[in-house]
């Protein structure tokens, strides 16, 4: 049976238990962006449209020109309302000031609402689907006043599929991407080899990747865009060695090593490995999720790296939107991908962890020339600043450890080169993991799941564990406290 969520073959199993898409209330925009309070709104005339899509935008109120511009691809079953309410897109929008696209497609293009990423007449270079989105971005481009030199594209499960398509297709347009769940740029060229690219390695070289990206736009040599890649370790719906394929298809069009520059672990069991270009910017970045099956990273929450809300294929683990916005650049600094050319102040040297507690760690580090204030990272979301040069964060869970950055930001707000990490780790006793075996039934009742709709889900990961019932049984893995995760390959896994 094929199973997935990224549009080819057969509806199986899987997906009758998905629950429909809400029905798009917003009216409908020809010329001017929408108000703040009016949400998502559609916005029509956008070009010929070749691919049947829909376009539907959000712009906070009062937004100045001259802004970036996301484009944002819901997966299979989704609308574009559904991404609008959980991805936390807007939310961002919201904060650092700009301009979302959501694309929809429909049923009458895929039974299932799938982006067509798996077809040559749809996915490629002037043609259907693609065409469709460079239409929205130039529409959107003349309504909103956004900087062409800053548009982004990001995507779920099929719409990531399509993202990595647009990105091969249009690097002239795309400043950088996002692909969560997603699959490498021409992975498959017709519907029958969809779920070969989903579910196994097609056992290419890097070269042979980076090909495939080349041969999109003929005759275009860069600059390429820069691209995220966001995967859970569990998902068994797009295969994990997709990131791996597409990590292997992005590092070799921009020229540089499969090997990571860097690597840094992030909240909610998450792995950042960097891949540097030539002037030791992040060209490639890959965000490994332990434990995760297939959706969206997501972190609902008021804390400056939450975003998102947690459903269906939004997966309560850590806001994919928010790292990948700052590997863009949509805060503000320079980012890894925003395309800025500005003189970015050095690292501060000498990070150093001067001492712990239960609940605090204490920083301190060498003065950078120029530096007004410094930023401090934990995990590589922003916990703070400092106007000198040392830091305690506070609200630290005890023995638990914790990886630090410091940026200078020079007297035009601009964030520095990040400095290499160190690790504080609080005293106090250490969170032992534990596993659990047992029915559905059971896990639930026990508090360490719950159910919707009939099905158990995972505390804390939200992953989809089967029918609620005593016949189906899994192993639960308590990483952290109230933190559960599949481990039906071993509790040491």
């Amino acid at each position: 049976m094929t199973r997935h969520h990224g549009g080819a073959g057969r509806i199986g199993r899987w997906a009758k238990a998905l629950v429909a898409g809400a029905v798009l209330a917003a009216g409908v925009l020809t010329g001017a962006p929408p108000a703040s309070a009016a949400g998502l709104g559609q916005v029509t005339g956008f070009g010929t449209n070749p691919g049947n899509l829909a376009m539907y935008s959000y712009v906070p109120g009062g937004l100045a020109t001259g802004k970036p511009l996301v484009v944002a691809l819901h997966g299979c079953t989704q609308t574009a309302t559904d991404y609008y309410n959980n991805s936390g897109w807007a939310q961002l929008a919201d904060r650092w000031g700009f301009a979302v696209v959501f694309p929809q497609t429909n049923s009458t293009n895929n039974l299932l609402s799938c982006f067509s990423w798996f077809d040559s007449g749809k996915d490629t270079r002037g043609k259907g689907e693609a065409l469709s989105v460079k239409q929205m971005v130039d529409k959107a481009v003349a309504l909103y006043g956004s900087d062409p030199s800053r548009v982004y594209v990001t995507g779920l499960s099929a719409g990531a599929g399509m993202a990595a398509d647009l990105l091969a297709d249009y690097p002239d347009v795309f400043a950088g991407g996002s692909i969560a769940a997603g699959l490498p740029a021409q992975c498959a060229t017709t519907q029958a080899a969809a779920s070969g690219c989903q579910n196994s390695s097609q056992n290419l070289t890097p070269a042979q990747w980076g090909d495939k990206v080349r041969a999109s736009a003929p005759g275009w040599t860069g600059p390429w865009p820069r691209v995220a890649i966001w995967h859970g370790s569990s998902d068994t719906t797009v295969a994990p060695v997709n990131a791996t394929e597409l990590r292997d298809q992005w590092t070799n069009v921009w020229g540089v090593p499969q090997t990571a520059s860097a690597t840094q672990s992030l909240p909610g069991g998450t792995t950042l490995s960097v891949y540097n270009d030539g002037a030791g910017r992040p060209a490639v970045q890959l965000y490994s999720v332990s434990g995760m099956g297939h959706g969206l990273p997501v972190s609902p929450g008021s804390g400056t790296a939450n975003c998102g809300q947690s459903g269906a294929y939004f997966l309560n683990t850590i806001c994919s939107s928010y790292y990948t916005g700052l590997f863009w650049g949509l805060d503000g600094s320079t980012g890894g991908g925003d395309g800025g050319g500005s003189t970015k102040l050095p690292a501060p040297g000498g990070l150093a962890v001067t001492g712990t507690t239960d609940s605090t760690a204490s920083l301190s580090w060498s003065a950078v020339a120029g530096a007004v204030s410094y930023t401090v990272y934990r995990g590589g979301a922003q916990v703070g600043t400092a106007a000198g040069t040392t830091y305690t964060d506070t609200g630290l869970s005890a023995g638990t450890g914790y990886a630090y950055t410091v940026a200078a930001v020079d007297a035009n707000g601009a964030v520095g080169t990040a400095s290499p990490a160190v690790t504080a780790t609080t005293t106090g006793s250490v969170f032992t993991p534990r596993c659990w075996t047992d029915n559905n039934y059971n896990q639930v009742a026990a508090g360490r799941a719950h159910q919707s709709g009939g099905y158990a889900y995972a505390n804390g990961s939200e992953q989809n564990m089967g029918l609620w019932n005593l016949f189906v049984t899994h192993t639960l893995k308590e990483t952290s406290a109230g933190y559960y995760v599949l481990a039906d390959s071993g509790c040491g896994a």
